[in-house]
């Protein structure tokens, strides 16, 4: 067990693992949705940002055509061939490394001739959080085996590569906002990512400016987007879409909303209501924090939060509690993250204050009788790279 992820403690792991230097090492990260939370699988607009936190993967190549992987969180290694890539027999935790193998090869690149590897993972981002750590693994993992077998795949193929291997390799339903921000994440930036034009624009937050820093409360109730209520909510997204006659729910606007409500049912009404206004706000954030400074985004957030517990009714008590107790300690913004049911909410707050805002949290979680949280500091960075 690695006790501080590091490249180069990733690389030791490895050489004690394997009895080898690996051939490098790559690293990728998580990421926080600033704003704009299940529009990614509608053809939306999401605004997440890679954080410091990372998935390290050491690889070395190997002279036969097997795949193996170990973690220091899943002491139990894995294995597969090159030669009989079956995502059904992919098991647990491996099938976000093995899926990416399986997925180039679904997109058209040839495995003949392909050496196998082996594969050490370390990572510091927190599992179930709702911070992307399988991203962090699908987008590391492709990286590196994009270097290594020289196949010489663009950013954006990649992104392509690894939300096939979530989709179809996992069987998790998500779009690609986890894969985009953690591949084309910039230090100090937040990604605009409009998912029907397939472009991803870099946008200064300008939180450092502003002496500002985001608060991530990990509640600790794991979540699973491969089970529950994520693909019973992109079901509703579908089938509100086709009964008001649109592609997706893109083609809607505010102005829309009215028809819905005589159109629709009253849930599938309110899961339609949240992705039409959650990405009027992204949009809005994007445009607030670069002309009025991320102070200005705060309400913008807190109204995100209130249509992710009301309408799309993603929240749990744990991240509402997060939320009201970071608002009522001086918060300027504060929301659950990622695809609820669980996972981590955010606050943006001073420099300085997070002790005070997380001990708050903490007293508020203790006297409900909540699991005590998990929280700490995170900022905009750089995206997935190779480190060694």
């Amino acid at each position: 067990m690695i006790d501080i992820p590091s490249p180069e403690s990733t690389a030791r792991a490895f050489e004690e693992r394997y009895g080898r230097r690996p051939d490098g090492v790559w690293s990728a990260p998580g990421r926080v949705n600033l704003i704009g939370e299940h529009t990614d699988y509608n053809d939306g607009l999401v605004f997440p940002f890679a954080i410091e936190r990372r998935t390290w993967a050491a690889v070395g190549m190997r002279e036969d055509r097997l795949l193996t992987v170990h973690s220091g969180a899943m002491p139990e290694p894995a294995q597969a061939s090159l030669d009989a890539l079956d995502p059904s027999e992919f098991d647990g935790w491996s099938a976000y490394v093995f899926g990416v193998v399986w997925a180039m090869r679904e997109r058209g690149v040839s495995l003949d001739g392909r050496v196998g590897v082996d594969i050490m993972l370390t990572s510091d981002v927190p599992l179930g959080a709702g911070l992307s750590s399988s991203a962090a693994i699908e987008c590391g993992v492709a990286l590196a085996l994009n270097d290594l077998w020289d196949l010489g795949l663009s950013r954006r193929e990649l992104i392509c590569v690894c939300q096939l291997a979530e989709n179809g390799a996992v069987g998790a339903p998500t779009g690609n906002m986890d894969q985009t921000a953690s591949l084309m994440g910039e230090a100090g930036h937040g990604v605009l990512i409009d998912v029907r034009a397939e472009t991803a624009e870099p946008v200064a937050l300008h939180f450092a400016d502003e002496n500002l820093e985001l608060l991530v409360i990990d509640t600790r109730v794991h979540h699973e987007h491969a089970t529950g209520g994520y693909g019973a909510r992109r079901r509703s997204c579908e089938e509100g879409a086709a009964a008001m006659g649109v592609p997706s729910l893109r083609d809607l606007s505010e102005s829309d909303l009215p028809r819905a409500a005589e159109v629709l049912d009253d849930e599938t009404f309110r899961r339609v209501k949240h992705v039409v206004t959650e990405n009027a706000r992204v949009a809005r954030t994007a445009q607030v924090v670069q002309a009025d400074g991320p102070r200005a985004i705060g309400d913008l957030l807190v109204q995100s939060h209130a249509s992710m517990r009301d309408d799309f009714e993603i929240s749990v008590p744990e991240l509402d509690l997060a939320v009201e107790t970071a608002l009522a300690n001086g918060a300027i913004g504060a929301r659950m993250t990622g695809g609820g049911f669980g996972g981590a909410a955010i606050a943006l707050i001073d420099v300085g204050r997070a002790d005070e805002v997380g001990a708050a949290i903490e007293a508020a979680f203790a006297d409900s009788g909540f699991t005590a949280p998990i929280i700490f500091v995170v900022n905009p960075a750089a995206g997935a790279h190779r480190d060694l």
